[in-house]
């Protein structure tokens, strides 16, 4: 597992371009909470989760194999995700997930973070 990205993988890299097309700047991987993407400006914390790592409600799945490696696991990053968003919320940050597979769809993901700066 040393050899998976966790920073700069392409899922990250396509919604920076989308950020980037808005006009927006952004920090990355910023603050104690180590947001993936941040709107410090505007107090957006947004986080690329992998429909296997975060176990998507579309795509998510247990590997067969080792599943007492992996049911764990996962569990153990859904719960780190929600400590996350809980520690932000109280800072008076707003959390959003993206998930892997909507950026299948940049154009859909481009309206999503237009319609989330708007308010």
């Amino acid at each position: 597992m040393a050899a998976i990205r966790s920073k700069h993988t392409s899922p990250e890299l396509v919604l920076r371009q989308i950020l980037r097309n808005q006009g927006l700047s952004y920090k990355l991987h910023y603050g104690k909470e180590r947001v993936d993407i941040a709107l410090p400006s505007r107090k957006i914390a947004i986080f690329m989760d992998g429909c296997f790592w975060h176990h998507c409600p579309i795509h998510g799945h247990i590997p067969k194999s080792n599943r007492g490696y992996w049911v764990p696991k996962i569990r153990k990053n859904k719960k780190r995700a929600k400590i996350k968003d809980a520690r932000l919320r109280r800072a008076g940050w707003k959390s959003v997930h993206v998930w892997e597979h909507e950026l299948k769809n940049p154009e859909k993901t481009a309206k999503k973070m237009g319609d989330l700066l708007k308010l």
